[in-house]
């Protein structure tokens, strides 16, 4: 059972809520702990909560993970060495060569990284003490989205030049005159907004929405669990969906660290080939 789920609970027999109010699903309170610590550095006030040390300890856990894979490399590759190598050669093969394309290979590291960094993050939604995954919290997947953003345009106008990177992208090859009324305004917005936006939402809503099911299905089997509460039928149905809950999240967490990456790869491959 989550810790937040066993809180809320406590919350809840505090309020009478066990006594007969009936069962109340989490909020948007699961996204805003308490503040472990507080702070003030140039006039500008920081707040340290749980979901700050588990973006930490899963930074740190990814880049001893990867020095630990290469530390001692070896022509047969141990059990880690493997692990890190198989991760690195999905992201360059399957990304940087195949979705970038032949001049991807330079940008492997950065993939990688951002695959990874996803990837630890994300793992935190399901880790016992952590249980929500830092990509739940909007501002996270933003920053990440506003360096991807600004990393291909920067690619852009380097490979293009700035003329011709912003020409194909206000005024479309092939396409009649009088249409750039209409079609243009729509680029923009797809280039400069729409991207950065929705790469941040999918990995937002995907990670928001899992942490609010695994709650929901934990606390609804404490719930049902309890004396004055208990099902026998409904709570051991909910203690199963929140075990397969957190198999699908396992899922989850592997396919929007990946699909993060092949976005950002597709970006890339716009950037560097010229539209035709």
């Amino acid at each position: 059972m989550t810790s937040s789920a066993l809180a809320l609970v406590d919350v809840l027999a505090a309020e009478g809520g066990a006594a007969g109010d009936g069962f109340q699903a989490p909020g948007l309170s699961e996204f805003y702990p308490e503040p472990i610590a507080e702070f003030s550095l140039l006039g500008v006030d920081f707040a340290i909560t749980r979901i700050t040390l588990g973006l930490w300890f899963a930074t740190l856990a990814m880049l001893v993970f990867m020095v630990m894979t290469v530390r001692r490399p070896q022509i047969v590759p141990g059990k880690l060495q493997f692990v890190g190598e198989s991760g690195y050669s999905l992201v360059r093969d399957g990304i940087a060569r195949d979705v970038v394309g032949p001049r991807g290979i330079p940008f492997a590291p950065f993939l990688a990284s951002l695959f990874f960094f996803i990837l630890a993050n994300n793992f935190m939604s399901i880790l016992p003490l952590a249980q929500i995954s830092p990509m739940s919290k909007f501002a996270f997947p933003l920053v990440l989205a506003g360096i991807c953003w600004v990393l291909y345009i920067y690619i852009g106008i380097r490979e293009q030049g700035a003329g011709r990177y912003f020409k194909d992208i206000l005024f479309l090859p092939g396409v009649p005159k009088p249409m750039y009324i209409l079609v243009t305004p729509i680029e923009i917005l797809q280039n400069f907004i729409v991207r950065p936006f929705t790469l941040a939402v999918r990995l937002f809503a995907n990670m928001f929405a899992g942490h609010m099911l695994l709650v929901v299905f934990s606390l609804g089997a404490v719930y049902l669990f309890s004396r004055d509460n208990f099902s026998i039928i409904f709570g051991p149905v909910s203690a199963l969906m929140a075990i397969l809950m957190t198999f699908f999240e396992l899922l989850v967490i592997f396919l929007q660290a990946y699909v993060f990456t092949v976005l950002m790869g597709t970006y890339l491959n716009g950037s560097i080939e010229a539209e035709h």
